[in-house]
């Protein structure tokens, strides 16, 4: 039978298609189902995986744990309001193969940088605080890698982690400054070129050329941006360029970090999937974290903490000091700039940081605390309030090529 169009059937248009079968229809749509459900498994499967690996791939610091907990009762108090203190510890081991090129290991390892991070309660800025190697300090006693204890003596600050490792580190840093240290991170130098190379290079300007035979850097001056071995060369390089201290180092360093803290913050890095995982997997693998720290759950949430701080709110400074009266090659405290300093990091209260002035940069080894403008008069009080203190530093935000 047909229809007037002549179509078999009589019941669609020409050019039509007939529907499935009620039956087919619906194995179709359990087949899809079922291919949904695969997929989605499959990836929280792959997210498990992948979860798990840079969760694993963290080094828990278990004795520095221990040995910490064995002074408690002498370690300053717990900071309030929910402010944090962490102590970053680059070392100069030279273990492993690849650490091997930067010398001779000799089974032991001092801490070649020691930032103090201070992320105040209300997580709207950033106070990262570098110590000098060479500062002469009062190093407490500590437990030594063959299980004996060192004497307490004053010597410079480097040789506490030589010593007792991250825990003297940090009780050393405790009885400087009367902060605690909640976490601290220890990063050698192939996790720090790992962590470089993950976020594709570090931009950084150069006032003049650098060229450091022992470091193996030459570079231009200007606006360039280095890659893991060349950042390793130009945040350890001392003698090529300026007077050579340990100052213009640590200024570099901050340097560095700033526009690392710029470069991570970008829509390039944390929303670029291809480049976030390597640089999470750079980061688990690269360090050695206190136990509150060592879990990729523990990393988010300080990451978290911090994603979002403006650039000019991450401040950079040397803790106030100036050449050690009995070698001038050693530091000392600069009083009472540096009390002043870690009196306001302690109570979690502001400060601010300025370039260095013509006067700093001619002596750039003896930096020293100054007033800042006082803060407004809160309303419904008749007291003038504390000045904010002002020292000399940089912020994240601080464009060097100008």
């Amino acid at each position: 039978m047909t229809d007037s169009a002549g179509i078999p059937g009589g019941t669609e248009a020409a050019g039509g298609s007939s529907k499935p079968p009620r039956g087919r229809r619906r194995r179709l749509l359990r087949w899809i189902a079922l291919g949904l459900a695969l997929l989605v498994l499959c990836g929280a499967a792959a997210g498990w995986w992948l979860y798990r690996k840079l969760d694993g791939n963290i080094t828990e610091d278990t004795s520095a744990a221990a040995e910490l907990e064995r002074y408690e009762r002498e370690r300053p108090t717990h900071a309030v309001g929910g402010s944090q203190n962490i102590l970053l510890i680059g070392s100069d081991s030279r273990s492993g193969k690849e650490n091997a090129r930067y010398g001779q290991d000799r089974g032991t390892e001092r801490s070649d940088t020691a930032i103090l991070l201070h992320l105040p309660a209300d997580r709207r800025s950033a106070t990262a605080v570098s110590i000098p190697r060479d500062l002469m300090t009062r190093i407490p006693a500590c437990l030594t890698a063959d299980g004996s204890r060192s004497a307490e003596r004053l010597a410079q600050f480097n040789w506490a982690y030589e010593w007792g490792g991250a825990a003297c580190t940090i009780r050393t840093v405790e009885k400087l400054t009367g902060i605690r240290i909640d976490h601290h991170m220890v990063v050698d130098f192939v996790g720090f070129k790992k962590m470089v190379d993950a976020v594709g290079g570090v931009e950084i300007c150069l006032k003049q050329p650098m060229d450091d035979s022992e470091a193996k850097l030459k570079l231009p001056a200007g606006r360039q941006t280095l890659h893991g071995e060349q950042a390793l060369g130009f945040v350890r390089a001392r003698y090529s360029l300026g007077n050579g201290s340990d100052t213009e180092r640590m200024e570099r360093q901050q340097q560095f970090l700033g526009s690392l803290v710029k470069k991570v913050q970008s829509t390039g890095v944390l929303l670029n999937p291809g480049r976030l995982y390597p640089l999470l997997d750079a980061a688990t693998s690269s360090v050695t974290t206190d136990p509150g720290l060592a879990s990729l759950r523990g990393l988010y949430e300080l990451v978290r903490g911090v994603r979002d701080i403006p650039a000019e709110q991450v401040k950079f400074l040397t803790v106030p000091r100036r050449p050690y009266a009995a070698d001038p090659n050693r530091d000392e405290l600069v009083q009472p700039g540096a009390a002043q300093l870690f009196e306001q990091l302690r109570t979690d209260r502001p400060l601010t940081v300025t370039p260095p002035t013509a006067e700093t940069e001619r002596a750039p080894d003896t930096a020293r605390a100054a007033e800042g403008e006082a803060s407004a008069t809160p309303k419904g009080t008749g007291s003038a309030p504390a000045p904010v203190p002002t020292f000399t530093g940089t912020t994240a935000g601080t464009d060097d090529c100008r």
